[in-house]
């Protein structure tokens, strides 16, 4: 992906953006269309017509596209994956059911878990054992195999997934339970544990393996449809998707592996801000993405956000850690909150507003957008509050309706809690910030960061509004407004590198530590990724140990520097010191350091996309004025609007203010100082202020 056209392609909950990039020239177009999502190739495919009429075959020239989907995540929620059956170890058939048998909240009597995505009948335990280290205790029953697999043929069985107790460290059962499905249900769609997730901890890897097996022929079918939909426009290279950890892969290696794409979505924002960031200099940053059905914040530090394999999906109390079911790939550490354009308001039985986590979504959308939705949300608020122009909303494709946000908020909001229409709305808006700001600061103290020494870069359609009163909550003195912002999650996909990892456990003391194994385990994992990457990658080689003192549960990824060579343990030993003493305060002298795995990730870089400049020359000035609502004096006053095309290099406008461009509006409140960066960034310094005069 060298040349020609480069096209990126964010499905949201709410709407669908898509960012294409002429490699050779630096020409952009953006453009955003609402999801469909029923069938969520289709507002791809509207998506790509509206391109085409800016950009005529502009496909049948491209160099690539890459893709970023919630499919994997929607399926699970919606129980809409294959008829899915498990085989496991003779006597573990449960634990998927039993979980870890720790409640996730002491005090609810009436605590609740996701459902199984596979009914107990279809779990079946085969007499086998594998110990920890590899060796057969008992053969496998190849008769057991054969007996579970004439009870799902008659079940109507899709998927199987094999998950058996250490088959990490010795996969040949596994091996042979696929070689007899294979013959026994030869359209069945199989995932191996030791090839979905190859380390310890049996209910992790039956969990994760079990949701790859349940979204993989969904998977599979929609990468297919969309796939042949871009071949008849004329697309002949691969398509590429983007993975959980940041990276991107190709649709054939994301229908081998689908639970890698489960947080597809979230990564792409994350990649955009580390691109931008890294173009302004940013060393440490938080990264904020706030589209129209949730807002996601992650801290990134030297340009590499950090990451995590605890994530969940299908939570009971979606903001609950140990409410869902654990999958165990990794992905970025973000704090994702229920707060989006599209987060419905209300009042509860104390008369108090409260906003989100529910979602309006686009069906039936936000009451402004005229789709049939008749709750108030967040952009009914900002439209309200004159922050939005229902004019110019996608740049005046799609028409708002301040009549209907103003009286969904009355009859649903103002009225119920004896409220003006103006200050509900203001409510709305300011509850939502906090909500965010709330999360945020916890977020960001676990992390041992102060919001203050960090720059807020924004995200997402909803976010710029959004931005300035967070970050003056939260306690950020900075906030910058890339440029495409509202689809810079989709631009994210185009800077992101392709990239895939492969683990394995290890167990080893790094006292006395075996280099030239531990060199060899690693040159095998770098085959392995290397072969999931397209032919003639000439990747960079990234490899880590995941180091933990003798005992715990729990390690730390830390980067392997240098050769494999003498002084290999030396240097893990003294790098995973000083990083749990940095986590944690203190070190454990007296107790040994394992190393509990080894990663390799290989990563082939993409060519960073080409954007446009700012103008020189003299300041845009205001091409209207409208009245907006201003937080410190609780009313409606004449507030200049701009258009960010209009913008001028190092011009700077002193707040209030609004600026307009076709997929967001940035807000700047009295006092706040923006100015116009090299990069096309605005980049926003706060005025001093408290947080009770901002919304």
């Amino acid at each position: 992906m060298t040349a020609g056209h480069r096209l990126g392609i964010d499905i949201g909950g709410t709407f669908t953006d898509f960012v294409l990039v002429d490699a050779a020239g630096g020409d952009v177009l953006a453009a955003k269309v609402l999801t469909t999502p029923h069938a969520p190739e289709e507002a791809v495919f509207r998506g790509i017509a509206a391109l085409a009429a800016q950009r005529p075959s502009f496909l049948a020239a491209a160099a690539g596209v890459i893709h970023a989907t919630t499919l994997v995540t929607n399926a699970i929620l919606t129980r809409r994956g294959a008829r899915t059956a498990l085989i496991t170890t003779a006597g573990f058939r449960d634990v998927i059911e039993m979980r870890r048998e720790v409640r996730y909240d002491l005090f609810d009597m009436f605590i609740r878990y996701p459902e199984p995505l596979v009914p107990r009948h279809l779990r079946i335990g085969v007499r086998e054992r594998v110990l920890a280290d590899g060796r057969v205790l008992e053969a496998l029953a190849e008769a057991d195999v054969r007996d579970a697999a004439r009870l799902f043929r008659a079940e109507g069985v899709e998927a199987v997934a094999v998950c058996l107790l250490h088959a990490y460290a010795n996969p040949a059962h596994e091996q042979r339970i696929a070689e007899i499905l294979a013959e026994e249900l030869p359209r069945a769609e199989l995932s191996l544990s030791h090839a979905v997730h190859p380390e310890p901890k049996e209910y992790e890897r039956s969990s994760t393996t079990v949701v790859d097996a349940y979204v993989k022929r969904l998977t599979a079918s929609y990468l297919d449809r969309l796939s042949d939909g871009l071949a008849r426009q004329g697309y002949a290279r691969p398509l590429f998707m983007m993975l959980s950890n940041g990276g991107t892969a190709t649709a054939e290696t994301a229908k081998r592996f689908p639970v890698r794409i489960v947080e597809s979505g979230p990564a792409a924002g994350v990649e955009a801000a580390i691109y931008f960031g890294g173009r302004l200099g940013l060393s440490s940053l938080l990264a904020f993405d706030m589209g129209g059905t949730t807002a996601k914040l992650c801290l990134v530090e030297e340009g590499r956000a950090a990451r995590t394999r605890h994530f969940e999906v299908d939570r009971v109390h979606r903001f609950k850690a140990g409410s869902g079911m654990p999958v165990a790939v990794p992905v970025y550490d973000l704090l994702e909150i229920g707060a989006g354009g599209g987060s419905i308001a209300r009042v509860d039985d104390l008369g108090l507003i409260r906003v989100g986590p529910e979602s309006a979504g686009s069906d039936p959308a936000p009451a402004c957008y005229g789709l049939g939705g008749e709750a108030p949300t967040v952009t009914d608020a900002d439209l309200a509050l004159g922050y939005l122009n229902p004019a110019f909303f996608l740049g005046g494709d799609m028409q708002l309706d301040r009549g209907r946000a103003e009286a969904a908020i009355t009859a649903r909001v103002a009225e119920p809690a004896g409220l003006d229409m103006p200050r509900a709305a203001a409510g709305i808006h300011a509850i939502v910030n906090e909500t965010m700001a709330a999360a945020g600061r916890v977020y960001v103290a676990d992390k041992g960061k102060s919001p203050a020494s960090l720059a807020l870069v924004v995200t997402g359609g909803a976010g710029p509004v959004h931005a300035v009163g967070l970050a003056r909550r939260l306690g950020c003195a900075r906030v910058v407004v890339p440029p495409l912002a509202g689809v810079m999650s989709s631009l994210g996909l185009l800077a992101a590198p392709i990239a895939f990892e492969r683990s394995r456990p290890v167990n080893r003391r790094v006292i006395g530590l075996d280099v030239a194994a531990v060199a060899h385990e690693l040159d095998e994992l770098r085959r392995e990724a290397m072969a999931l990457l397209p032919p003639n990658s000439t990747p960079e080689i990234r490899r880590s140990a995941d180091l933990r003192y003798h005992g715990q549960d729990h390690a730390l990824e830390i980067p392997i520097t240098g050769e494999a060579d003498a002084g290999l343990a030396e240097r893990l030993e003294a790098s995973f010191t000083a990083a749990y003493e940095a986590l944690y305060g203190k070190v454990d002298d007296d107790n040994p350091i394992e190393i509990a795995a080894l990663r390799v990730e290989a990563r082939q870089s993409q060519p960073p996309p080409n954007l446009p400049a700012p103008r020189a020359g003299a300041p845009g000035v205001s091409s209207a004025s409208r009245p907006a609502w201003q937080h410190d004096t609780e009313r409606f006053e004449p507030t200049p609007v701009y258009r960010r095309e209009t913008l001028a290099l190092d011009q700077v406008i002193t707040g209030p203010a609004i600026i307009e461009e076709r997929e967001s509006t940035t807000v700047i409140a009295r006092g706040d100082r923006l100015r116009v960066h090299a990069s096309g960034a605005l980049i926003i310094d706060l005025a001093a202020r408290g947080a009770a005069e901002e919304g």
